[in-house]
């Protein structure tokens, strides 16, 4: 039992550590390009309805995309207000990411199942990354992590740690 609660600690720690941690990407824009940052990794994922979804289908649109797991507290106390704010009219799309079998994650299986009974989620498009590639090319460390990608494909920050519906949109005020 004490090695649980020392486990539990030391996870914690980190999870609050990880959330006060950003990472803004930011290395000048190339002559043409909309914002300041180097290009979005692309992806090709699949999404829990078995849709292929890539990156490249959201060409001239900016995307918000929140990468995180079914075992973390901050991910899920956040998933109302994601839902709410996948479901209203922004000028972003609105994407999740898990990992499926990485990270601690639950098999793809596993987790269709258990998101199938998540309460308050019927807006969120979940894209499956199973063994965490693009949680490793987006250079996440820790949940959840929000991406904001540009009109023009720049990754232009990424921020661990939650962010309501009012900063997020406010982030996107500033993205082209």
């Amino acid at each position: 039992m004490r090695a649980l609660t020392k486990t539990i600690l030391l996870l914690t720690l980190l999870v609050l550590l990880s959330a006060c941690n950003s990472n803004s990407q930011g290395n000048g824009a190339s002559a043409g390009q909309l914002n300041d940052g180097n290009p979005a990794p692309s992806f090709e994922l699949m999404d829990l309805k078995g849709n292929q979804q890539n990156l490249a289908d959201y060409e001239g649109k900016k995307v918000y995309v929140k990468f995180w797991a079914s075992w973390c507290s901050i991910c899920l106390s956040g998933m109302e207000e994601l839902n709410t704010l996948a479901g209203e009219e922004n000028d972003f799309e609105v994407l999740t990411i898990v990992s499926p079998g990485s990270n601690a994650e639950k098999n793809t299986e596993s987790f269709a199942k258990w998101f199938e009974g998540f309460p308050n989620a019927e807006n969120i498009i979940v894209l499956l990354d199973e063994g965490g590639t693009f949680f490793d090319e987006y250079g996440v460390i820790g949940y959840p992590t929000s991406v904001y990608i540009g009109s023009d494909g720049t990754l232009v920050k990424s921020q661990t740690g939650h962010f309501s519906n009012e900063e997020i949109k406010a982030s996107f005020e500033t993205i082209q």
